[in-house]
């Protein structure tokens, strides 16, 4: 069985997988993506493959930058995104957005 690349709450997947989801933002460990990279998702609390993405694009943003885009794009409110990002990151002001589209699920 092949590892995956990167993980998900599981809370999270069905917005992948209808596209409603369309970011993700990660600390420093996660910053190595590039655009073009094709990942096997899973889901972080039983690592389950769930889906493959293609990563889209690459940024950074800090909790003050976060914008009303940022959130759509998570499918959240901008308060509820700053508030999921600090609490995921706590006392971390430096970010990684990673922009994906979802190309195969089980």
């Amino acid at each position: 069985m092949q590892p995956n690349d990167i993980t998900f709450f599981q809370r999270f997947q069905d917005d992948i997988l209808a596209g409603r989801k369309t970011i993700t933002i990660r600390d420093e460990s996660e910053s190595h993506f590039k655009i073009g990279d094709i990942l096997r998702v899973g889901r972080f609390e039983d690592d389950a493959w769930f889906c493959t993405i293609e990563v889209v694009g690459t940024s950074t943003v800090t909790l003050d930058t976060l914008t009303e885009k940022h959130a759509q794009q998570e499918n959240m409110s901008l308060a509820a995104l700053k508030e999921v990002i600090a609490e995921i990151y706590p006392n971390q002001s430096q970010f990684y957005v990673i922009d994906f589209k979802c190309l195969h699920s089980d």
